[in-house]
């Protein structure tokens, strides 16, 4: 006996064509749908039933809404009851994209002239991560990202990684100087020694490379510390001034 509480599954045959997702963003234009709507059509089909209109509402909802979404792996996404690694990746590639589309315009890169602007940016990245992460910024000579953020092999405590191949994509990207970004874990964003001691190890190897070093900002759950704001290998000179 079926219950009368259950949604009422429908396939996308059944559905009618001017409600399909593809065919409402070629009529309609992708700005007027709904996120659902754009994850389904990334997505291009459900599973048994479940069509995939109810599967991208599911999947929104079990990432915690789009910003969760937007935050999570395609690791973290096969958690998710029906995901598999082809359709995570689809996901993940298609939320790269857009975050290497608002790289395009200028003035709509984001500017990180402030460690908080730093924190704002790369904070939703560390939520659940239980080991260090190290990026590697490149920004502009006005202090705006250049290039999508991406984590390079352990964090700092962890580093095997010859300073060229850490500063390898600012090279390609021709940034003019680099913000070194990492988390901890336990929570307490107060730095190490160690810390300490290998951000002077690769301010000193980017400065042969002709590259400068801005900050290096420790990320802990809702903190925040500054190296080059507190002095920590840089010396007292704040360059966010």
């Amino acid at each position: 006996m079926s219950d009368p509480g259950a949604p009422i599954y429908r396939t996308m045959r059944e559905i009618a064509e001017d409600e399909r997702p593809r065919e409402r963003l070629l009529t309609h234009g992708p700005e007027r749908m709904s996120e659902a709507d754009l994850v389904a059509i990334v997505l291009g089909s459900g599973n048994r039933g479940e069509n995939v209109l109810d599967f991208a509402r599911r999947i929104i909802e079990g990432a915690g809404g789009l910003a969760g979404l937007a935050r999570s792996d395609g690791l973290a996404m096969q958690r998710i009851r029906g995901l598999g690694p082809a359709r995570a990746a689809q996901l993940a590639a298609a939320i790269e994209l857009g975050r290497r589309v608002q790289q395009l315009d200028p003035d709509a890169r984001p500017s990180l002239t402030t460690p908080e602007a730093v924190f704002a940016l790369l904070a939703g990245r560390f939520v659940g991560k239980s080991k260090e992460q190290l990026y590697v910024l490149g920004v502009d000579a006005r202090g705006r990202l250049i290039g999508a953020p991406q984590p390079i092999g352990g964090g700092v405590n962890a580093i095997t990684i010859r300073p060229s191949e850490i500063f390898r994509e600012a090279i390609v990207l021709e940034a003019t100087s680099v913000i070194l970004v990492h988390n901890h874990p336990s929570g307490d964003p107060r730095p190490s020694p160690q810390d300490v001691a290998t951000t002077a190890r690769l301010i000193a190897a980017a400065k042969l490379l002709d590259i400068g070093v801005l900050d290096h900002v420790i990320l802990g759950h809702g903190r925040w510390v500054s190296m080059k704001r507190e002095g920590y290998a840089f010396g007292d000179r704040d360059v966010f001034e």
